[in-house]
C-alpha cells in the first residue's frame, strides 16, 4: 500500500496509551497521516505523547466529575475523547486493545460524529463481546463449543446443576470480561458455592455487566487463536494460528507462531482456520479480529472459546511470519474503504488474497515468538510493581523487534496494565527462535522495580517449552526462585551505596558509605571487591531489618553491634555467612555506641544501574528508586558459587577479634585546620574552646551533615560576614571539602556524603580522610572532640586505614595478619601571593581565594583563567575545581601528588597569568527563564518556616519586603522586583546541590543583598529563586535552604536528562559565564510551562553570547555615580536591618532556650506499642475485610484487598498475628483510598 492522498487527508486519534499507541502512531506517520495522542498527567512523559503530531490532555477536556476520576477511567471516557476529536478535527479513531476497543457505545459515538471507526461493526462488537452470545453465534455457524451453559447462569442452583452435568472442574466466566479477568476456576461444588455470588459482583464492578456463564475447565489444554481479517462484505482471510498456551492468571505471557502443537497434527491448522473464517463470514466481519479456540492436548479436538473484535497484543508475531504485513495499515485501509462506494476492501486487493498467506504458512520459513515483559513480581504472585525504570536498554538484532513505550526514567504507575514491552524474535526454525529469545531475555536491561525478564528466560530455557509441550497449566506449578531478597522490614534507613561514589562535582553529592572501613570489610568478607555496592542500614529499637532470601546467598554484616539471626538462629557479625533459600535474615539493635550496619552480598546488585557513574543512593538519585528501601521491595543480587551452596554450616569465615573495631561513646576525630581557622574569624579563645569542646551529636543529623550541639557558644572575631551576609558565619563564597566542619549560623555541622560542595558559611577544619569512617558511626547522644593534626600526619592516618583493609583481605585469603585495627603544609594560616590566598581544606583540597571578601567580576575572571591554565597543563593527580564568586577549591589525590606540589602548581600557574584581565572574553549562552514573582509556592515555604522554625525575624513575613528595606529602596517591593528583572544575570558558579547555579546581576545597580535565613528553612520548592549576600540561586529540587526568596522559575536540573536542552549524562543546563534572563509570567502560565518541562517537552530560548570584560568595565565606568548612590543607600539599609535582626535573633534565642526540649538520643526512643500490617505496594483499597474487635483466626485471614494495575492483592494477617485482636485501621484507611508502600493498614492489640 503506497502513500497517497487517501491517507494524507486524514487525521487519526489513538484512543489508547503505552506500546500499542506508539505502534499505531508509527504506522500512521509512515502513511503520512497526522496523529493525535491523548494522555493523563502520569502519561505526560510517555513516548506516544512525544511522537504524535498533536496531543490532548484528557483532564483538560473532562467534566468536573470526570476530572476527579482515576487516571485509568479517563481513557474510558467516551464523551471526553469525542470532545477532543471534534476540537482537533479528527477524521478517524483507532482504539488499540483494551480500554474502549470493544465498546459498542464508543464505536457508535465515533461514527455518529462522522469519523471513521478503525474496527469492526459496532453491533458485532456488542454481540461478540457478550461471550454467551458469541457461543450461540459460533454454534449456529457450526463450530464446536466447550461444554457448558447455553446462556447466562442466574442462580447458584442453576450453576450447580450445569456443573454436575458437564463435570468438574468448571470455570466461571464474566460474559463481558476480557484480558484474563473475570475468570474463576472451581474444582468442586464447594468452590462454586463460595465463588458464584462474588463472581457476579466482581463482573458488575469491573465490566458493568454481572452476567456469568459456565464452561468445562480443561486443565491440560492448548490455547490457540486464529488471526482473521474481513472486509465487511463477507470476504474473510486468515493469517494462520498463534499458540498462546503459556499463561499466568489466565493471561498470555509467551506466544508463538506457527504452533508446535498444530504443526504436529495433520489437518488441524486447516480445520481451525476454516472454522474461524466460517464464523466471520457468517457475521460479515470487518477489520482485524481473533478467533480463539481451546484444544485438547491429548486428542487435538478443538472448541470455540471467544472472539476478540480488535487488534491483539500478540499481533506482531503474525506480522513477523508474513513479511510486509502491517495489520494496523490494513485496518486503516479498510476504514477508508468502508466510506467509499466499495464499502470495504476489494476481495481482489492483495491484502485480501488468502493464497499469499497460505503460501507463507505452507513454506514455514519463519518461526516467531513473542514474550511480554511486565513490571510485576513473579515470586510474589505476579504482584504489580510500579516504580521508576532506572535503566532501559534493549539489544539490537535484525531478527528482533521491540514494541515498547518505556525508556530510562519512565515511571510505571499503578493506574494501568503493567506491560512494558513485547519482545518479538524470529528464526528459520523454532529451535533457533527459542535460542534467540533466551539470548534476548538475558541481554535486556530493564532495571528498576521487579519485572518478569528472568522468569521469561527461565520459561524459554525449560525442557517443556523447548519441546513445545507447554499447556495452559504449564505455569501453575512452574518452579522459579529469583536470585533476590524481599524486604520484610527496613529499619529506619536502608540504602544501597558503593565506593568511591560520584566524583563529578557540580554539587552532585559524592554519596557512598558513611563508614568506608566497615563497608569495605563487609564486601571483602562476602567475596567482593571493597567498592562493590552493598547495603547501609540504620536500625533502632522496634525498627529492625528483616529480609527474606529467595535463593542461596553468601553475605557479611559489619558495623555497629547488632543481633543477627538466620531463621531464628543467632550468627556472628564480621563473618562470611551462608543464607539458604527461603531463609529469613533478621537484624535487631543492640544498645551501645555506633550507628550504621553494613550488609554485603556476594555479587552485589547487578540490576541496580549506575547513575552518573555510581550505584549509590542520593537525594532521589541512584540506588534503588533513588530512595531508601521499603517493605515489599525486592532486590536481585549476583550469582553465587555453586560449591558454597552445599555447605551446611552457615558461618563460612569469622574475622579475628583483633581486627574488629570497638566503637566508643566519646569519639576523638583528627582534623586538619582550615580554611578559616584563624583570628579573623574566631577569637584565639574561641579557637581554643572550639577544639576543646566535647560536642554532642544531634538527633537531627543525617547523611547530609552531622549537627553538633553544646552549651558553649561560638566566639566570633567579627560581627558580620560583610557582603557574604549579616551573620559572622557568613562568607561570600567557599568550596566545601568532604568532611569539613561548616558553621551554619551558630551551629557546627560536619558536612558528610550528601552534603553540598560549596556555599556561604565558614569552614573551620576538615576531617582527615583516614578518619572519615568514624563519621558513619557517630550516633545521636554520643560526643566528638576534634584534634588538629598536620598534613603529613593525615597521610599517615590514611595509610593506616588502607593497611587495615589490606590486612582484612590478607586474613580472609589465608595470610598472616600484620596489623590490628587503627584507632599540614599550610596549617590553616594560608599562604599569600599578590592578592591570592591559599588555604588548607583537608588533606585532599586547597582553597584558592582572590582579593577581599567582596563581589568583583575581575576576580571571578582571574579564577577562571587560573582553572583553565591548570587544566591545560594536565597535572596528574589534580582532579577538579569547584569555582565560586572569588575563589575555587582545587581537589587532588594525595596518593598521587603531595599538598606541597599542588601548592607549587597553583602558585606557578598564577605567576604565569597576565596582569590584566581586561582583554579576556568568555563564550557562553543567553538563556531565558520564565519566572513568577512573589509567588504562592515561596509564600507557602515561608509560612511553613514561621510555623515550625522561627516566627520572628527581620526577613519575615516577606523576604521581598526585607530585600527592599535592606537595600534602601524607597519604592518597596515593586522597586525591588523591578531591579531584579532589569538586569541580565551572569552564572558565576554551578554547584552546591545538583548543579545549582549561582547568579549575579551584570548591572551593579541591580545587585540586591540579603542575609541568609538563620536557621535555614527545611523546605524550599524546586525552581525557587533566592538571594544571599549579592548572589542568587535557582533551587534544583525540593530541599532545605537559607536564601531570601523572590520568585519561582524552572529548575536548571532534569534528573533523567529529558528534554531538548538536557542529556542523560548531563542532566544540568547551566555552566559558568552563561547569561540568564528572567521573563515574568503568571502563575497559571507557569503551571502550563512546568507541565511541559516535566514532560521533557519544554525548550528554553537559548542564544550564543560572549561576555567581554572590556565592555563590562566600560559600562560600569559610565554609571559610577549611580552605582555609588545605590551602594550608599544599600549600606544604610543593611545597617538598619542588621541592627533589627540582632535584637530579633536575641529574643528568639531566649524564647528557644526557655522551651527547648532535651536532646533525644537513640536509646531514648521506646518500642512501638502494638503491631501493625503495612501495605507492600502503592495501590488503591478495594475492600476492607476486617473491623475493630475482630480476632484473627488464621494466617490466611484477609485483612484488606488492594487493587493495583487491574490486579487484586490480598493482604493476609500472617502467622505472627494469629489470635490477636484488630485494634483499628491505619490513618486514612478506607475503601477507595490510595496507599503507599509501607503505609499502616491495620493495628493489632
Amino acid at each position: 500500500m503506497s502513500l497517497n492522498s487517501e491517507y494524507t487527508n486524514h487525521k487519526l486519534l489513538v484512543a489508547n496509551r503505552g506500546e500499542i499507541a506508539v505502534r499505531i502512531i508509527r504506522t500512521a506517520q509512515r502513511l503520512g497521516i497526522t496523529t493525535v495522542a491523548i494522555y493523563t498527567s502520569s502519561d505526560a512523559l510517555s513516548p506516544h505523547v512525544a511522537i504524535a503530531d498533536e496531543a490532548a490532555h484528557l483532564q483538560n477536556y473532562a467534566g468536573d466529575q470526570q476530572q476527579l476520576a482515576s487516571e485509568s477511567k479517563l481513557y474510558l471516557s467516551s464523551a471526553t475523547i469525542i470532545s477532543i476529536c471534534k476540537q482537533y478535527r479528527v477524521t478517524m479513531v483507532h482504539p488499540g486493545y483494551g480500554f474502549l476497543s470493544e465498546n459498542e457505545e464508543f464505536a457508535l459515538s465515533v461514527e455518529a460524529a462522522q469519523m471513521i471507526w478503525l474496527g469492526p461493526q459496532p453491533d458485532v462488537i456488542r454481540i461478540m463481546g457478550l461471550k454467551h452470545e458469541a457461543r450461540r453465534l459460533a454454534a449456529n455457524a457450526g463450530l464446536q463449543l466447550v461444554p457448558g451453559s447455553q446462556g447466562l447462569v442466574n442462580t447458584l442452583d442453576e450453576a450447580l446443576n450445569i456443573a454436575n452435568t458437564i463435570g468438574f472442574p468448571v470455570i466461571l466466566k464474566a460474559t463481558a470480561g476480557g484480558g484474563g479477568m473475570g475468570l474463576i476456576v472451581c474444582q468442586n461444588g464447594s468452590d462454586l458455592s463460595k465463588c458464584f455470588i462474588s463472581a457476579q459482583e466482581r463482573a458488575t464492578s469491573m465490566f458493568r455487566n454481572g452476567g456469568v456463564f459456565i464452561e468445562r475447565y480443561y486443565p491440560a489444554a492448548r490455547h490457540i487463536e486464529i488471526q482473521v481479517f474481513g472486509n465487511g462484505l463477507g470476504d474473510v482471510v486468515h493469517m494462520g494460528e498463534r499458540e498462546c498456551s503459556v499463561q499466568r492468571r489466565h493471561q498470555k505471557v509467551v506466544e508463538e507462531t506457527p504452533s508446535p502443537f498444530v504443526t504436529g497434527y495433520s489437518g488441524l491448522r486447516e480445520d481451525m482456520c476454516n472454522a474461524a473464517v466460517k464464523l466471520c463470514r457468517a457475521i460479515k466481519y470487518a477489520s482485524a479480529g481473533t478467533v480463539e479456540f481451546l484444544v485438547d492436548d491429548e486428542s487435538g479436538e478443538f472448541f470455540f472459546l471467544e472472539m476478540n473484535t480488535r487488534i491483539q497484543v500478540e499481533h506482531a508475531i503474525t506480522e513477523a511470519i508474513h513479511p510486509g504485513l502491517d495489520l494496523i495499515e490494513m485496518m486503516v485501509a479498510q476504514g477508508i474503504a468502508q466510506q467509499s462506494e466499495a464499502r470495504g476492501l476489494d476481495h481482489a486487493n492483495q491484502s485480501m488474497m488468502q493464497a499469499i498467506y497460505d503460501k507463507n504458512l505452507a513454506e514455514s520459513r519463519i518461526h516467531a515468538i513473542e514474550a511480554r515483559v511486565y513490571c510485576e513480581n513473579p515470586s510474589e504472585g505476579f504482584k504489580p510493581s510500579p516504580g521508576i525504570l532506572q535503566l532501559v536498554e534493549f539489544p539490537k538484532e535484525n531478527w528482533l523487534r521491540v514494541d515498547s513505550w518505556v525508556s530510562t526514567g519512565t515511571e510505571v504507575t499503578q493506574f494501568f496494565d503493567p506491560l512494558l514491552c513485547k519482545l518479538i524474535v524470529t528464526g528459520s526454525t523454532r529451535e533457533q527462535a527459542v535460542s534467540r529469545m533466551v539470548q534476548v531475555l538475558k541481554a535486556c536491561k530493564v532495571f528498576g522495580p521487579p519485572n518478569n525478564l528472568a522468569y521469561l528466560a527461565s520459561i524459554c530455557n525449560s525442557t517443556i517449552f523447548k519441546e513445545g509441550k507447554a499447556t495452559t497449566r504449564f505455569l501453575d506449578n512452574f518452579d522459579f526462585s529469583p536470585s533476590a531478597f524481599t524486604v520484610l522490614s527496613a529499619g529506619i534507613e536502608m540504602t544501597i551505596q558503593d565506593l568511591p561514589g560520584r566524583r563529578i562535582g557540580l554539587g552532585i553529592p559524592r554519596s557512598g558509605p558513611m563508614d568506608s572501613q566497615a563497608f569495605s570489610a563487609a564486601n571483602i568478607l562476602a567475596g567482593n571487591t571493597p567498592g562493590t555496592e552493598a547495603l547501609e542500614i540504620v536500625v533502632l529499637p522496634g525498627a529492625g531489618c528483616k529480609l527474606k532470601f529467595h535463593s542461596f546467598a553468601l553475605v557479611a554484616i559489619t558495623g555497629k553491634s547488632a543481633t543477627v539471626k538466620i531463621n531464628g538462629k543467632q550468627v556472628p557479625m564480621w563473618a562470611r555467612l551462608a543464607v539458604s533459600e527461603n531463609a529469613i535474615l533478621d537484624i535487631t539493635v543492640v544498645p551501645g555506641p555506633g550507628f550504621r550496619i553494613y550488609l554485603a552480598i556476594r555479587g552485589g546488585f547487578p540490576e541496580v544501574p549506575q547513575y552518573l557513574g555510581s550505584k549509590s543512593t542520593s537525594m532521589g538519585l541512584g540506588g534503588y528508586q533513588g530512595r531508601s528501601l521499603r517493605v515489599g521491595d525486592q532486590l536481585s543480587f549476583g550469582s553465587q558459587s555453586s560449591s558454597e551452596q552445599n555447605k551446611i554450616d552457615p558461618i563460612a569465615f569469622l574475622l579475628p577479634k583483633s581486627l574488629i573495631p570497638v566503637y566508643p561513646q566519646d569519639w576523638v576525630i583528627k582534623v586538619l585546620a582550615g580554611p578559616y581557622d584563624d583570628a579573623l574569624i574566631l577569637t584565639p579563645e574561641g579557637n581554643a574552646k572550639f577544639y576543646s569542646t566535647k560536642w554532642f551529636i544531634s538527633s537531627s543529623s543525617n547523611r547530609m551533615g552531622i549537627r553538633l550541639e553544646s552549651d558553649q557558644s561560638i566566639d566570633w572575631a567579627r560581627h558580620t560576614g560583610g557582603e557574604g551576609g549579616s551573620h559572622p558565619s557568613n562568607i561570600l563564597d567557599n568550596g566545601y571539602a568532604l568532611g569539613t566542619v561548616n558553621v551554619n549560623g551558630d551551629t557546627p555541622v560536619i558536612l558528610t556524603n550528601e552534603g553540598p560542595d560549596m556555599g556561604g558559611y565558614v569552614c573551620l577544619c576538615t576531617v582527615a580522610t583516614g578518619e572519615r569512617w568514624k563519621l558513619g558511626q557517630l550516633s545521636p547522644g554520643s560526643t566528638v572532640t576534634f584534634r588538629k593534626i598536620s598534613w603529613q600526619d593525615a597521610q599517615a592516618c590514611m595509610k593506616a586505614s588502607l593497611r587495615w583493609i589490606e590486612t582484612v583481605h590478607a586474613v580472609i585469603a589465608g595470610s598472616q595478619p600484620h596489623a590490628g585495627f587503627i584507632d599540614g603544609a599550610l596549617e590553616g594560616e594560608g599562604r599569600e601571593l599578590s592578592g591570592i590566598l591559599l588555604y588548607q581544606a583537608g588533606d585532599s583540597a586547597i582553597l584558592v581565594e582572590y582579593g577581599e571578601m567582596r563581589l568583583d567580576f575581575v576576580l571571578r575572571v582571574r579564577v577562571h583563567a587560573l582553572e583553565s591554565e591548570v587544566r591545560k597543563r594536565n597535572i596528574k593527580g589534580i582532579r577538579s575545581f569547584a569555582p565560586c564568586i572569588r575563589s575555587t577549591l582545587c581537589h587532588y589525590d594525595p596518593s598521587v601528588i603531595s599538598q606541597a606540589d599542588v601548592l607549587a602548581v597553583l602558585l606557578n600557574t598564577e605567576r604565569s597569568l597576565p596582569d590584566s584581565a581586561l582583554d579576556l572574553q568568555f563564550s557562553g549562552r543567553k538563556i531565558t527563564f520564565p519566572i513568577v514573582l512573589d509567588d504562592q509556592w515561596c509564600h507557602d515555604a515561608l509560612q511553613r518556616y514561621m510555623r515550625t522554625t522561627r516566627n520572628s525575624a527581620v526577613y519575615l513575613p516577606s523576604n521581598i519586603d526585607y530585600l527592599a528595606r535592606n537595600n534602601g529602596l524607597e519604592g518597596g517591593v515593586d522597586e525591588a522586583l523591578q531591579k531584579l528583572m532589569d538586569s541580565a544575570w551572569l552564572v558565576f558558579g554551578v554547584g552546591f546541590y545538583l548543579a545549582c547555579p549561582f547568579l549575579v546581576p551584570i548591572d551593579p545597580r541591580c545587585r540586591l543583598v540579603g542575609q541568609k535565613m538563620n536557621p535555614s528553612r527545611t523546605y524550599t520548592p524546586s525552581g525557587a529563586v533566592g538571594i544571599a549576600g549579592p548572589v542568587a540561586a535557582i533551587y534544583p529540587v525540593i530541599s532545605p535552604g537559607g536564601y531570601q526568596l523572590f520568585g519561582r522559575t524552572l529548575p536548571a536540573w532534569q534528573t533523567w536528562g529529558k528534554g531538548p536542552d538536557f542529556a542523560s549524562d548531563r542532566p544540568w543546563l547551566l555552566q559558568p559565564f552563561d547569561q540568564v534572563f528572567f521573563e515574568p509570567v503568571s502563575e497559571e502560565r507557569y503551571l502550563e510551562i512546568e507541565q511541559e518541562f516535566n514532560a521533557g517537552q519544554y525548550k528554553f530560548k537559548i542564544e550564543p553570547a560572549v561576555f567581554s570584560m572590556a565592555a563590562y568595565i566600560t559600562f560600569t565606568d559610565s554609571i559610577q555615580q549611580e552605582i555609588a548612590e545605590f551602594k550608599r543607600k544599600q549600606a544604610e539599609g543593611t545597617a538598619r536591618e542588621e541592627a533589627r535582626e540582632t535584637e530579633l535573633l536575641r529574643e528568639w534565642q531566649a524564647q528557644k532556650a526557655m522551651k527547648a526540649p532535651p536532646t533525644v538520643s537513640v536509646d531514648d526512643r521506646g518500642m512501638v506499642v502494638g503491631t501493625s500490617v503495612t501495605s507492600s505496594i502503592s495501590a488503591s483499597i478495594w475492600k476492607i475485610k476486617c473491623q475493630p474487635e475482630d480476632v484473627i483466626q488464621s494466617a490466611d485471614d484477609i485483612l484488606v484487598i488492594l487493587e493495583a494495575m487491574k490486579t487484586e492483592i490480598n493482604v493476609l494477617a500472617g502467622e505472627e498475628n494469629v489470635g490477636k485482636v484488630v485494634k483499628s485501621l491505619g490513618k486514612g484507611i478506607r475503601e477507595g483510598a490510595s496507599v503507599q508502600a509501607g503505609d499502616i493498614l491495620t493495628w493489632f492489640e
